[in-house]
């Protein structure tokens, strides 16, 4: 009998997660306008009082400098973000959203919202906050493994 692997068991629900998403009766009109930069424009939504740079960018998504550039680039010619000079380090640009990326948002959050009523059905909330730790505690893991490299 095959061993169960939570390796696997992750892989195949971000799967499931992609997909859901992929067949969103939004999908066509969030791609045309995002490609894959919703998670970007969730994430600065979600933080709207807080300066965000792309060091914020690359540590919250786990993600390259080079990446995180190339992808806050192509953003910002999609009109999404704008990259803002702040008063006490003309080094740094904080990330803001534009009215476009705001009202793409708002399509998301909808669909963000069935997913997560889907997930969580049939849990209580003291198992959703116990799942929650573990996944925590998985992405601290492997994070930290891979600074081991």
């Amino acid at each position: 009998m095959p061993k169960e692997r939570i390796g696997m068991e992750l892989r195949a629900i971000n799967n499931l997660i992609r997909r859901y998403f992929e067949f969103s009766a939004h999908r066509n009109e969030i791609m045309r306008a995002t490609g894959n930069n919703g998670w970007i424009i969730g994430y600065l939504a979600d933080h709207p009082e807080q300066d965000i740079y792309q060091k914020d960018i690359e540590d919250h998504f786990t993600i390259a400098r080079s990446t995180a550039s190339k992808v806050l680039s192509l953003m910002e010619q999609k009109g999404l973000i704008q990259r803002l000079a702040v008063a006490q380090d003309a080094r740094l640009k904080k990330i803001v959203l534009t009215d476009k990326a705001w009202e793409i948002r708002e399509i998301m959050a909808e669909d963000g919202e069935k997913l997560e009523s889907t997930i969580a059905e049939g849990f209580c909330q003291e198992e959703i906050e116990t799942l929650l730790s573990y996944l925590k505690r998985i992405r601290v893991n492997i994070s930290a493994a891979q600074e081991k490299k």
